[in-house]
């Protein structure tokens, strides 16, 4: 016959097992979530409006950091994404230029090394850029250098300074009108002021090293173009007019933005548009507000409406406002040196 174990026996057996089990984890049917550990220091003073995006930052180094903002701007339904990071803390912006239309989702996925994030960048047509692409002091694509417009019912030309975001040697941020003096690429001047084109009047003339005054040689060695300029010296300054930029500046649409703050750091925006069940999207004015408030002293319009895409960690951010991602022709990659 054999003896029946005693309950202080069976007691202690089961209280073995279930450290064991508490230790190896087996038998836990709803196990903790990853805990994803981001840089907790705010690179910049943002307000409460904007969340950090936690579940996005995963393998975020120190230096980089991304928010979300839900709260409506004017009574309108918002959905923003800002990707914030300090270009001197081994961390670089790279322009890139497509040879035919290409998804913002396909720049990132083929671009080779430890990447964080891609946005979309400055303008463009079928398989052409409009907009400046320059990466490590390569000139890739340019700035358009003449629009045509009507003038006196003659379809005329017209020589804008657009503005361009740009780096220098020492990962200093600038924004700047500019113009590509000269054949070809030519060479990059910057401008205190844009040239004050606008519409319905004499074309002025092409911008040179003396013209618009007190031109300067932009010395930048990675940059990338848009239009309008937002902000300027800390003063929103839209310069669309001189700019003879149109994108639907004073409606609703989705918007893409970049700028850098007193500190240096780089801020890249992304608005969501036209979605009904999420942002409907921002005005230019309201654009360079949001810049503003998040603490930029210089600002620049990126294309917007469809083109508006943000990518970070692989995974789509805003919604595409076209339904479907467009292909652009250049965008902006934030990588790991």
């Amino acid at each position: 016959m054999h003896a029946k174990p005693s309950f202080a026996v069976i007691a202690l057996t089961s209280l073995l097992f279930a450290s064991a089990c508490g230790k190896s984890g087996i038998g836990k049917y709803h196990p903790d979530e990853p805990k994803i550990i981001v840089d907790s220091t705010p690179l910049v003073s943002l307000s409460s409006n904007w969340k950090k995006a936690t579940a996005l930052m995963n393998n975020f180094p120190t230096g980089i950091q991304l928010y979300l903002s839900k709260t409506p701007v004017n009574g309108k339904a918002t959905v923003a994404y800002c990707l914030i990071f300090d270009p001197k803390a081994n961390i670089e912006l790279k322009p890139v230029l497509a040879s035919a239309n290409k998804k913002v989702t396909d720049f990132y996925n083929e671009e080779s090394g430890t990447k964080y994030a891609c946005i979309n960048g400055g303008f463009f047509g079928t398989n052409a850029s409009y907009s400046l692409s320059m990466y490590n002091g390569q000139v890739d694509a340019i700035n358009i250098k003449s629009l045509s417009r009507p003038y006196n019912g003659t379809n005329t030309s017209y020589y804008p300074t657009r503005g361009a975001f740009g780096i220098n040697q020492d990962n200093q941020a600038e924004v700047a009108w500019i113009y590509h003096v000269g054949t070809g690429n030519g060479i990059l001047y910057n401008y205190p002021q844009p040239a004050a084109n606008l519409l319905n009047t004499a074309p002025l003339a092409v911008p040179s090293a003396t013209f618009p005054a007190g031109a300067s040689l932009w010395n930048v060695k990675t940059a990338i173009g848009g239009s309008p300029v937002l902000i300027k010296n800390n003063v929103i300054r839209i310069s669309d007019n001189e700019e003879l930029i149109a994108v639907d500046n004073t409606s609703s649409r989705a918007r893409s933005a970049i700028g850098y703050t007193s500190s240096n750091k780089i801020v890249i925006l992304a608005v969501e548009g036209n979605n009904s069940n999420g942002g409907t999207g921002l005005t230019l004015a309201e654009l360079a507000q949001m810049m503003k408030e998040i603490g930029c002293i210089e600002a620049l319009n990126l294309d917007g409406g469809g083109s508006t895409t943000l990518t970070v960690n692989g995974q789509q951010t805003v919604k595409p406002s076209d339904g479907t991602e467009r292909g652009v022709m250049t965008a902006l990659i934030i990588k790991a040196l």
